[in-house]
């Protein structure tokens, strides 16, 4: 792919013949020097994918080998891990060789593939549950989670929705409500896997575009309301839900019970202190905390490596959230408004998910069970991250073409 190439072009030293046009007047596919292309995203969403890689290794050792489900494998989540994100690597390369254009004419036909595969995935015999959770769906040896999928989509359809309905951002009739329908249409199959974590990430990215669109303030006021009455009424009349908050809200009440997960988790950053025990030296990974190499793999690095380790996490992912912004705003001060409200989009996921796992790791937000992106376990969270790192690269370049006096 001629992504990879420029990529490797860079790494090597190596400079490139600059992108071309055609007869037409377009630009051709992307032959840039990875130079051209925001070096600062790329670095840090590499930090994060390789040390991610290395950290789902560290954590998932003991459960690894102790696990007959694994064949006693002390590499099986390792490799499966690598291969997902190879896979992603590729779905990325693709994924930047596609017109923003051609995305913004594929968003709501995307939005309707996300919202049939969460229908499917409700389905009896079609639906894998896990602890039970229906929220994925068996395809032989991999498992796909449809709503990993539905953050990336909801993204390209709030930003679509968000420059068709411009004039209308005014109206509740006809710019709020129509999205708003939309999402709790979404939410409410979400909420029936149940995946509440999903539901407040993608009610993030959907209105913080809308916010960002330039949605009336009252509207916005109101909708912030609302959202807080829902999320209190979910919680409310939810047992488990319940039950989270009051664990998350006192672990040590209950520590052998509903806050077992916290307070081992609590217990990892304390025995971390500032540089931590030592890469794999860990002893919450070994059978005490739950799901070390998914949810609250935070907190492995935290007992490993320290508040260093921990600081280094927040400062690339802050980095990336930060890139995600200035490429967003560049290319609607290019009039490229699609384009600015994808990447302010992609930018509000990995933001509030990563902020919404670091908080549940360090006990200050009630457990969620999203992970951390980039870096957790995870074959459809990693694959679904790659492609919207692809297109925030996409649309950098896009924008340098443009200042150059280029067409995209």
């Amino acid at each position: 792919m001629k992504f990879a190439s420029a990529l490797y072009g860079f790494l090597a030293g190596h400079r490139q013949a600059s992108p071309g046009r055609n007869p037409g007047g377009r630009l051709q596919a992307p032959t840039t020097p990875a130079a051209e292309l925001d070096m600062v995203l790329i670095w840090s969403a590499i930090a994060l994918l390789l040390f991610g890689l290395v950290m789902v290794y560290s954590s998932s050792i003991a459960t690894a080998e102790g696990s007959r489900f694994t064949g006693n494998q002390s590499t099986y989540f390792l490799v499966r891990h690598s291969i997902f994100l190879g896979i992603g690597l590729v779905a990325g390369t693709l994924a930047f060789q596609v017109p923003m254009r051609s995305w913004q004419e594929a968003a709501p036909w995307l939005f309707i593939v996300g919202v049939v595969l969460l229908i499917v995935v409700l389905i009896p015999g079609l639906g894998r549950e896990v602890n039970g959770a229906r929220r994925w769906l068996p395809l032989g040896v991999i498992n796909l989670q449809p709503s990993e999928l539905m953050k990336l989509f909801a993204a390209l359809y709030a930003a679509d929705y968000t420059v068709r309905k411009l004039p209308f951002m005014s109206s509740f009739r006809r710019g709020f409500l129509p999205m708003a329908a939309v999402i709790l249409s979404v939410g409410f199959l979400l909420i029936k896997e149940p995946d509440f974590g999903a539901f407040v990430v993608i009610t993030a990215i959907a209105f913080g575009i809308l916010f960002l669109g330039g949605i009336n303030v009252r509207l916005f006021a109101l909708l912030a309301v609302v959202a807080a009455l829902g999320f209190i009424l979910l919680i409310t009349f939810s047992e488990y839900r319940r039950q989270r908050i009051l664990g998350f809200m006192d672990p040590w009440q209950d520590a052998f019970g509903k806050g077992y997960q916290l307070s081992h988790a609590l217990i990892a950053f304390g025995r971390g202190e500032w540089f931590g025990v030592g890469l794999g030296a860990s002893v919450e990974k070994l059978f005490y905390l739950p799901e070390a190499h998914t949810d609250f793999l935070l907190a492995v690095i935290a007992e490993e490596l320290g508040f260093v380790g921990v600081l280094a996490v927040v400062a690339l992912f802050a980095l990336i959230v930060q890139r995600a912004f200035v490429i967003g705003r560049q290319a609607i001060s290019l009039e490229r408004f699609y384009s600015g409200l994808v990447a302010q989009g992609l930018g509000l996921w990995i933001g509030v998910q990563s902020f919404i796992n670091m908080g549940v790791n360090m006990g200050l937000l009630p457990t969620k069970g999203l992970t951390l992106p980039l870096m957790s376990f995870g074959g459809s969270g990693i694959v679904a991250n790659c492609i919207a790192l692809a297109i925030l690269l996409r649309i950098d370049w896009e924008n340098r073409q443009v200042m150059r006096g280029g067409r995209t």
